[in-house]
C-alpha cells in the first residue's frame, strides 16, 4: 500500500482544492489529509475567520477523498505525522516548491500544479463582508483590542464611546479612522457589534441595550456576576439571532484548546484533581480592581481564568464549593477556592495582593497534563507519566495580547452564522456567573 499525506488549510473549500485532493489521492492508495488549526493565516499577518477547523475538517470529509483527516497543530508535525503513519509520499501545491524538500529525508515529495484563476484569498475578498465593531468603554484593554483587531480579517473599529469623552477620543486617534461617540445608542446605530471593555457592573446594562438593538456582543470577562442575568442575557441574544460571547482570550487560545481535546480523549485517563493558580501584584491601590464598589478584589477580577479548565473539563454539576479569602478593605486580595465534583476535586488560587505560582495541573489516573505559568497565556505543555520515557512536550506561539484569538471566532460565529462557540459554551459561561454570585453573597465563604 502506497501512503500519500497531503496539508492545506481548505477554508472555503473550492475546486481548487479538490483537484489538489484528487491528484494526491491519484499518487497512491491511502490518502491522509492533515487540516491546519485556526491560525493558518497568521504567517500572512491575517487570522481567517470563515471557517473553524471543524468546519474545514467536515468540508474535506464530505468530498469523499480523504482516507485519514488530522489537525496540524504544532511546528515540525509533518515530519512527526510522516513517520507515526509510515507515509510513502508527500503532496503538496507547487506554490510551495523547494520550501517542503527537507521532508526528502522521510519519504518521497512531490508538489503538485496547483488550479490558476482560484483560491482562498480571492473568494474571501470577493465576498467578504465587514463587521463594524463599536467599542464601549476605552480603557486599558481596549486599547489592546484595538491593536489585536487590525490582525483579523474583515473587522472595523467603527466607533467609540467612553463616560469620558477625552479617553475615547485618544483611543479614536489611536485607531485613525473611528468615530467618537458621545452616546452609547449613536454608536450603536453605527455598528454591526459592539466590544463591551467596562467596569464589571456595567455589562449587564451594556450588552442587553445592545442585544435589544440586534447587535452582536462579545464581552470582556467576567460576562456578568449574577447566574439570573446571564441566564437572560444568553436567552435574549438567542431569542434575537445575535451571537453573545464572553471575551475570555484563554478559551480561544489555539494551544488551551488543543491541551482541552487531548485531556478529554484520554490520554491522562480519568480526570481527578485540577489545580489553576493566577496572580497579580498590583502596588497600586487606587486602581479599580481594589475598588468594593466597582466588584474589585481577585475573585472577580481574574476567577474567570482559573475557572475555565475546571468547568470544560468536569462541567457545570458540581456538588460544593467553598472559598477561602484573605480580605483588605472590602475586597479579596487572596481567594482560594474548592470545588468538590462527585468523581474529582478541584482548586484555584486567585491573588491581586499575593503572589503564587501560575500554573496548571491536571491530574489523571494515567498521567497528567503542566502547563507552566502564565498558563492562561498557553504555548507550552507537557504530559507527564510515570515511565518518563512516555512524556510528551507540545509548543505553541501565543501572538500579542491574544485577543485576537477571541475576536477571531466572535466575528467567524458572525459570518457562519453559529450563535455560540464551543470553546465557551452559554451554559460554561452561565456557571462562571453563578460562581461569582455565590463568592459575592459570601455563600461557603471562609476568611482567613
Amino acid at each position: 500500500m502506497i501512503k500519500v499525506i497531503t496539508y492545506g488549510t481548505y477554508d472555503l473549500l473550492h475546486q481548487g482544492h479538490l483537484n489538489l485532493l484528487r491528484r494526491a489521492k491519484n499518487l497512491g492508495d491511502y490518502l491522509i489529509v492533515g487540516v491546519t488549526n485556526d491560525n493558518f493565516d497568521r504567517e500572512r499577518g491575517k487570522l481567517n475567520v470563515r471557517n473553524n477547523v471543524l468546519e474545514r475538517v467536515e468540508a474535506v470529509k464530505a468530498t469523499g477523498l480523504a482516507d485519514l483527516i488530522v489537525i496540524e497543530d504544532y511546528v515540525g508535525q509533518k515530519i512527526d505525522d510522516i513517520q507515526k503513519y509510515e507515509v510513502d509520499i508527500f503532496a503538496i501545491g507547487s506554490d510551495w516548491i523547494g520550501q517542503f524538500d527537507y521532508l526528502k529525508e522521510f519519504c518521497k515529495v512531490v508538489y503538485l500544479p496547483r488550479t490558476e484563476g482560484i483560491s482562498s484569498t480571492q473568494l474571501r475578498l470577493e465576498t467578504q463582508d465587514i463587521v463594524n465593531i463599536g467599542i464601549v468603554g476605552a480603557g486599558r484593554i481596549a486599547n489592546r483590542f484595538v491593536a489585536e483587531a487590525r490582525f483579523v480579517s474583515g473587522v472595523n473599529v467603527r466607533a467609540i464611546f467612553d463616560s469620558d469623552i477625552n479617553t475615547a477620543s485618544s483611543l479614536a486617534i489611536e485607531q485613525g479612522n473611528s468615530i467618537v461617540c458621545h452616546d452609547y445608542e449613536v454608536l450603536l446605530s453605527e455598528s454591526d457589534a459592539v466590544y463591551i471593555a467596562t467596569p464589571h457592573l456595567s455589562h449587564y446594562t451594556c450588552i442587553k441595550q445592545a442585544l435589544c438593538a440586534h447587535k452582536h456582543v462579545l464581552c470582556e470577562t467576567p460576562l456578568v456576576l449574577r447566574y439570573d442575568q446571564a441566564v437572560e442575557l444568553y436567552e435574549l441574544a438567542k431569542k434575537q439571532g445575535v451571537v453573545l460571547m464572553e471575551a475570555n482570550k484563554t478559551a480561544h487560545c489555539p494551544a488551551f484548546n488543543h491541551l482541552m481535546v487531548m485531556i478529554k480523549s484520554g490520554v491522562i485517563g480519568d480526570v481527578v484533581d485540577i489545580e489553576a493558580s493566577l496572580s497579580k501584584l498590583l502596588s497600586n491601590r487606587k486602581l479599580r480592581e481594589f475598588d468594593p464598589l466597582q466588584a474589585g478584589g481577585s475573585m472577580c477580577e481574574l476567577g474567570s481564568y482559573p475557572l475555565l479548565p475546571i468547568i470544560k473539563l468536569l462541567g457545570t454539576k458540581y456538588m460544593d464549593l467553598v472559598f477561602y479569602s484573605r480580605m483588605e478593605n472590602g475586597v479579596d486580595i487572596y481567594t482560594k477556592g474548592v470545588i468538590h465534583y462527585s468523581k474529582a476535586v478541584c482548586s484555584f488560587r486567585l491573588g491581586l495582593g499575593v503572589k503564587t505560582e501560575g500554573d496548571l495541573i491536571v491530574s489523571g489516573t494515567h498521567g497528567y497534563a503542566y502547563v507552566p505559568a502564565p498558563w492562561w497565556k498557553t504555548d507550552y505543555f507537557e504530559f507527564r507519566y510515570e515511565d518518563q520515557n512516555d512524556n510528551k512536550k507540545f509548543f505553541y506561539k501565543w501572538d500579542g495580547a491574544g485577543l485576537r484569538y477571541e475576536l477571531q471566532e466572535f466575528i467567524s460565529c458572525i459570518y457562519n452564522h453559529r450563535l455560540s462557540t464551543v470553546r465557551l459554551r452559554a451554559s460554561e459561561s452561565i456557571s462562571m456567573a453563578k460562581v461569582m454570585q455565590q463568592f459575592l453573597e459570601r455563600r461557603n465563604f471562609i476568611e482567613i
